[in-house]
């Protein structure tokens, strides 16, 4: 990395958890422009692509698959039923649980979501190989894995 360019000391270069948090303003920056004119944003993403690749599953139940406050998750399971991408029932075996299943118009947006995602993981990670990509996400998910009992 270019110090010159990049204006960090070497002592801020080794920081991960700085480092981290950079990335992570990269990342949201290129994920909120591939979702703009979508009417969708990250949560809505989230729980789509949990739907669809685990299942139907109480409204709870998707928001901890997720890790999304349940708060959230009910202003955004709200606004996808509203524009049809989920169909909210009430569970047969406790009528105080909402069933989530995804429609089919909710996996077309999510294939739409998905290429555009895409897009925005190769604006993150330009002229990295697939091999480094992969390892990337790797390292990632082994940080979230050790801190997932916290």
């Amino acid at each position: 990395m270019d110090t010159a360019r990049t204006g960090a000391s070497g002592r801020l270069r080794a920081l991960p958890t700085r480092l981290v948090g950079q990335v992570a303003i990269i990342a949201n920056r290129a994920t909120e422009r591939a979702l703009e004119h979508t009417g969708s944003r990250r949560y809505h993403y989230a729980l789509l692509a949990t739907l669809d690749e685990l299942g139907a599953g109480s409204q709870a139940e998707v928001g901890r698959r997720t890790g999304i406050d349940r708060s959230d998750v009910v202003a955004a399971v709200n606004e996808l039923a509203d524009r049809g991408f989920v169909h909210r029932t009430p569970d047969p075996a406790d009528r105080r649980r909402n069933v989530l299943t995804l429609t089919s118009a909710g996996a077309d947006h999510l294939a739409d979501l998905d290429t555009r995602l895409e897009i925005a993981q190769a604006e993150l990670l330009p002229g990295f190989t697939p091999a480094e990509r992969a390892n990337f996400v790797l390292t990632l998910n082994r940080i979230l894995e050790v801190h997932s009992g916290e």
